[in-house]
């Protein structure tokens, strides 16, 4: 008599699968736990700046857009422009100059960078806001005519702002395979032509987030501008608040303000990083 033995059948799940191979998702009772806790936190926080009444939020609806605050703001935004359209422009004259087979042009590149990163930005304003004190007369004309607040925020912010994006161009223009520009040399592309044909569309990539990243600095630097009196966003609030003494609220209105461009051009960041980015998304 032989004896036979039998195995009991597995018990599969419904989808068929044996019981061995089912995956058991793993438990993640820490994160969810400190996912509740810092929402929790984050509502009180919020809850204490809704209604905390010293916050004003009336006051700051009430200035949030009169017309002093709306003239800093449009004063804000176009210094940003100016300053990023002429510090860009010097910053790849100085890029070009950075990478030229030139020691001369190299040497002056790497000392203006140097000089600029090197100096704070308020120290700079100020000198040239002073600058009256070394030259009292420019071409003729009077140094403190010639050079009004304004100006001098656009002077030192642009210079200030050419230093860096230097460098973020250089490093685009780097970025780029050797193989295209000898590529374009086969051709017989100028140098220049290279530059503007070849190396900077593809440059573009890398220099972008970065440079997206210098515009909204740009943005809340312009702040620094009050202290020589440009009339800017900042500034604006300034004037209110030493009449009225409603400090805190028309800081928020300042702040709210801030928070609402630098948001906007986040996303126009966005959508101009994944313009740039649709041949090497394409690639892979």
């Amino acid at each position: 008599m032989s004896l036979a033995l039998s195995e009991s059948p597995s018990v599969a799940p419904e989808d068929g699968t044996p019981e061995s191979l089912r995956i058991v998702p793993l438990r993640r009772t820490g994160q969810r736990a400190a996912a509740v806790v810092v929402l929790v936190l984050l509502g009180l926080v919020l809850t204490s700046v809704v209604r905390n009444e010293a916050f004003q939020w009336g006051v700051v609806a009430d200035y949030f857009a009169t017309t002093a605050v709306l003239r800093g703001l449009w004063l804000t935004l176009w210094l940003t422009a100016v300053v990023m359209a002429l510090g860009f422009a010097l910053g790849t004259l100085l890029a070009v100059m950075r990478l030229s087979a030139n020691p001369v042009l190299r040497a002056v590149s790497w000392g203006y960078v140097w000089l600029f990163r090197s100096t704070p930005i308020l120290v700079q304003l100020l000198f040239w806001f002073n600058i009256g004190a070394l030259y009292p007369q420019i071409l003729g004309v009077r140094t403190v005519d010639l050079m009004g607040p304004a100006t001098v925020a656009v002077v030192g912010l642009t210079l200030h702002e050419a230093a860096y994006a230097a460098e973020v161009v250089r490093g685009g223009i780097l970025s780029v395979e050797r193989g295209q520009i000898e590529a374009a040399q086969s051709l017989g592309l100028g140098p220049w032509r290279r530059l503007r044909r070849i190396v900077l569309p593809q440059a573009m990539r890398s220099i972008v987030p970065p440079a997206g990243n210098m515009l909204i600095g740009t943005l809340k630097g312009t702040s620094i501008v009050s202290i020589i009196a440009v009339n800017d966003l900042l500034y604006s609030v300034q004037l209110v608040y030493h009449r009225t003494y409603q400090v805190v609220p028309l800081l928020l209105v300042a702040t709210l303000w801030y928070v609402v461009v630098t948001s906007l051009l986040s996303i126009g960041q966005y959508y101009v990083e994944r313009y740039y980015a649709r041949g090497q998304a394409d690639a892979r």
